[in-house]
């Protein structure tokens, strides 16, 4: 009981108090599901369970409800006060809605891109990517730990598919598909225990973070 009561205190000095009125409500009840649901598609893709469908299959849900739900749940962070889940949710959502137009781009010869030159802006794109990603895991070594674990995953993933852009290896995506399920269920977990105190509940212990104080 001792260390739930701990991991409940930590959530509450990691997010600041969510206001009551009309701008209120808990955004990660919009912004966790809308992350997980491009997060399976996108898991599906990379393992080969979808059949014959490459990146192209997820772009639908990445683009419509993923990306979208991203911003909307910044805005909402905003608009309370909230400013580490609005940076959070805001870079999350300049991936998801740059990803699609990489793919999309590359695959219509949107941008001038030459043959040649698809494996360097892939690259450049991943390590772009990897860099804030990894700049955010470290920012917030003060979040509850399930996020960290989210992060770190998303890191890993990263690297994996930078990997595959170098090498061509589809051993590097079917890993990197791994990562991404691995965030997800992790995005699942820490969404039932939104959901739980949005319903009524107590929330689900996160995790102490690494960085104290």
């Amino acid at each position: 009981m001792a260390t739930v009561n701990a991991d409940q205190e930590t959530q509450q000095a990691a997010a600041p108090p969510a206001p009551t009125g009309l701008l209120a409500g808990d955004p990660m009840m919009l912004g966790l599901p809308s992350f997980i649901v491009g997060s399976f598609a996108l898991g599906l893709t990379l393992v080969g369970l979808v059949p014959g469908g490459l990146l192209g299959a997820s772009l639908p849900i990445i683009m419509a409800a993923t990306a979208v739900g991203q911003f909307v749940t910044m805005i909402w962070c905003i608009a309370i006060g909230q400013s580490a889940p609005a940076a959070v949710f805001g870079i999350f959502g300049g991936f998801w809605a740059s990803f699609p137009l990489l793919v999309l781009g590359l695959t219509h010869g949107w941008f001038g891109i030459t043959q040649a030159a698809i494996v360097g802006t892939q690259e450049t794109f991943l390590a772009s990517w990897l860099i804030v990603i990894v700049m955010l895991t470290l920012a917030t070594l003060r979040l509850p730990l399930a996020y960290t674990g989210i992060f770190l995953a998303v890191d890993l993933a990263l690297v994996f598919n930078l990997l595959a852009a170098s090498s061509g290896s589809t051993t590097e995506l079917k890993i990197e598909g791994i990562f991404v399920f691995i965030f997800a269920v992790i995005g699942c977990y820490c969404f039932f225990g939104a959901a739980s105190v949005a319903t009524g509940g107590k929330p689900l212990p996160l995790g102490r973070p690494i960085l104290k104080g």
